[in-house]
């Protein structure tokens, strides 16, 4: 009976602490429409934050609270709503949920660089006090947490209810331009929520930093618990959502102290929150179609097929001439930027054209290589199985989720990153007992292609291969489906598009390029680990194909060459590992509404030498007998000369 006071307590404990995290995203997300994925990283950043007052400057335990909870955190609070994700509740939830990513990986760049990895400690709340229920013994820390839960939620109820504040956070939501004309100010009451969300997040990663230490990844991560919580809460029912959070809390205690500590009973213990969140967002309601105006987003030009193909055998060109140059281990380094740019090539078919956003994408990759290294066939039957094994496995993930869009179907391959994380690649039966598998290279027509050069020529084969056919998707009818199903849903719904099963095989089509890639990059490796495939490799790997352009073949084959890239930065100047993810974190930033990136940059910059130099160079041609110059063959109409028919056209000035 003690031990199961003692877990009871505990789970009560940890719950409030959930409860205070997601009370705080409820009310950031019910005021502005916006759900703040970087919500726990916050909390985790502003705990050190706390550490530092109160422990390496030597202020007052409670003047550093209140300095970080009155003044700090509201800060943050205030400029986020203020310059960051003003006005993104009313656009795409891919461009909101691409900025709070790149958010959450600045901030964790941010305390790596600002305090490096030590060994540091926050003491508990009053640790000599506490009160004795029977065998357990209940420290003054946790009641000061379970009491703050409570607190919290009476208060914010009370705020959003009863009092005038209160009202206009609602009517905010519901409708700003009204609010402004009963005399409310909808940018103040947004950033005013905004700063108590920030301020709770604070609060709770204080009071879970005794217990989980100021750790960058664990309390940044712990927020999937407040996820859960506020999704069964339907991010808008602060009751439904504190007790969700106490529920939570509970079972995950009772899970550490009553499952056995061995067999898949022991693995579960560690994904009570994703499980619980994906069953959570499963049982969600049907999703309504977002009305009113028409999202749209100009992506970057299409080349014409002669540009393609030329520039497609251009890149096999200056591969073949680097694979003779270079050594082993730079030819590694060289493959994994291809195996890296075909996964964003995923995310291109996806977000680019589809509209919706993967946190998963780099776990489909890992089930392709899984899959590549178990059936043991280094062919490309081999290679095409693992790569539908992978669709197969995405398809089954947006199956659960048929109903749903947008930020729940982002989340629902959130949690199903971590369940196969800590399920299916951490178990002795996917990468064995020692964590890793060979994998023999790829055999093309009976072939083995054993040196590393001709494999990484043949895996860049496969990438210029994989950018064609994306091009020759988008230039068809399921193209433009996709672009009219990615900026008007409703209108899609209208005109009896059933937009449901083209979603499932959309993540399908995704997950099985991606899965593909996956199975090049065992074969270039040779010996393959659940490491190799951590789901939050999938952030970075997201922010990086926006930041280089998510809309197009370049920005991806780009964008695979930075992530690359990353690692061996880090490696070589370790000091400037964190201000690397900061400066991603922020071009995510400043680049999310647009998703075209640096890649649409380096187009408008060729357009212009285009046509600042080509008709000097071709005046400068030798005239052909009969014909004239080759100037007089370009046709003179400025409209069919520039206009590409296949590119969007912007919203407001679509007919």
């Amino acid at each position: 009976m003690s031990s199961f006071m003692s877990y009871t307590i505990f789970g009560l404990f940890s719950g409030a602490a959930y409860a205070i995290a997601a009370s705080g995203l409820v009310l950031t997300y019910t005021t502005t429409r916006v759900f703040n994925i970087a919500h726990g990283a916050f909390g985790m950043v502003l705990s050190f934050v706390f550490w530092d007052f109160s422990v390496r400057q030597g202020l007052p335990l409670w003047l550093s609270l209140v300095l970080v909870l009155g003044v700090v955190a509201p800060l943050i609070g205030w400029f986020l709503q203020r310059f960051v994700v003003r006005g993104m509740g009313e656009g795409p939830v891919s461009v909101s949920l691409v900025v709070t990513v790149g958010l959450l990986v600045f901030c964790i760049g941010l305390a790596t660089y600002v305090w490096p990895p030590e060994a540091r400690s926050v003491p508990p709340f009053m640790p000599t006090s506490g009160i004795q229920l029977g065998d357990t013994y209940v420290t003054a820390h946790q009641i000061i947490t379970i009491l703050s839960s409570v607190v919290v939620a009476v208060l914010l109820y009370l705020l959003l209810t009863r009092t005038r504040i209160g009202t206009a956070m609602r009517a905010s939501v519901d409708n700003p331009e009204l609010l402004k004309l009963f005399g409310g100010r909808p940018d103040r009451v947004a950033a005013l929520s905004w700063a108590i969300g920030i301020s709770l997040a604070a609060l709770s990663g204080i009071l879970l930093v005794s217990v989980v230490g100021l750790d960058y990844y664990a309390l940044t991560l712990l927020v999937v618990n407040a996820y859960a919580a506020a999704m069964l809460g339907r991010l808008k029912s602060l009751p439904l959502t504190f007790l969700g959070a106490m529920a939570l809390g509970l079972l995950t205690s009772y899970s550490a102290g009553y499952l056995p500590p061995d067999g898949w009973l022991n693995d579960l213990r560690n994904v009570i929150a994703p499980l619980f969140l994906f069953l959570v967002i499963v049982a969600m309601p049907q999703a309504q179609l977002r009305v009113g105006q028409v999202k749209g987003i100009v992506s970057a030009p299409l080349p014409s097929l002669g540009k393609a193909l030329g520039w497609g055998a251009a890149l096999l060109i200056f591969t073949a001439l680097l694979t003779g140059n270079l050594s082993t281990a730079n030819l590694l380094l060289v493959g994994t930027a291809a195996t890296y740019a075909m996964v964003m090539l995923s995310l291109v078919l996806l977000t680019g054209y589809g509209g919706h956003v993967s946190l998963a994408q780099f776990t489909f990759a890992g089930v392709g290589a899984l899959a590549y290294a178990k059936l043991d066939e280094p062919n490309l039957y081999g290679l095409l199985v693992s790569a539908l094994i992978a669709a197969g496995v995405g398809a089954l993930v947006a199956l659960p989720v048929l109903r749903l869009t947008g930020l729940y179907l982002a989340l629902s391959t959130l949690a199903f990153a971590v369940l196969m994380d800590k399920l299916v690649f951490q178990a002795d039966f996917a990468f064995g007992f020692n964590g890793t598998l060979q994998a023999r290279r790829l055999s093309i027509l009976g072939t083995s292609i054993t040196s590393t050069g001709g494999y990484v020529l043949v895996m860049t084969v496969f990438l210029v291969l994989m950018s064609l056919f994306l091009l020759f998707l988008r230039r068809g009818v399921l193209g433009r489906v996709l672009i009219a199903m990615r900026d008007s849903p409703a209108a899609c719904g209208t005109l009896g598009l059933d937009m449901r099963w083209f979603r499932v095989a959309l993540f399908g089509l995704s997950a099985g390029m991606a899965g593909l890639a996956g199975g090049l990059f065992a074969g270039l490796r040779g010996t393959i680990g659940a490491n190799d495939f951590q789901f939050f490799q999938s952030l970075p790997l997201l922010l990086l194909a926006v930041v280089f352009g998510v809309t197009s073949v370049t920005g991806a084959t780009l964008g695979g060459i930075g992530l690359m890239l990353l690692p061996v930065l880090q490696s070589n100047y370790p000091s400037l590992a964190g201000l690397m993810l900061v400066i991603i974190g922020f071009g995510a930033v400043l680049l999310a509404r647009d998703p075209n990136g640096l890649a649409n940059l380096m187009f408008k910059i060729g357009r212009f030498l285009e046509a600042r130099f080509a008709p000097q160079l071709l005046a400068k041609l030798p005239v052909l007998p009969g014909r004239g110059s080759i100037l007089d063959e370009v046709d003179e109409d400025p409209l069919d000369a520039s206009f590409d028919h296949n590119q969007e056209v912007p919203a407001h000035v679509a007919p």
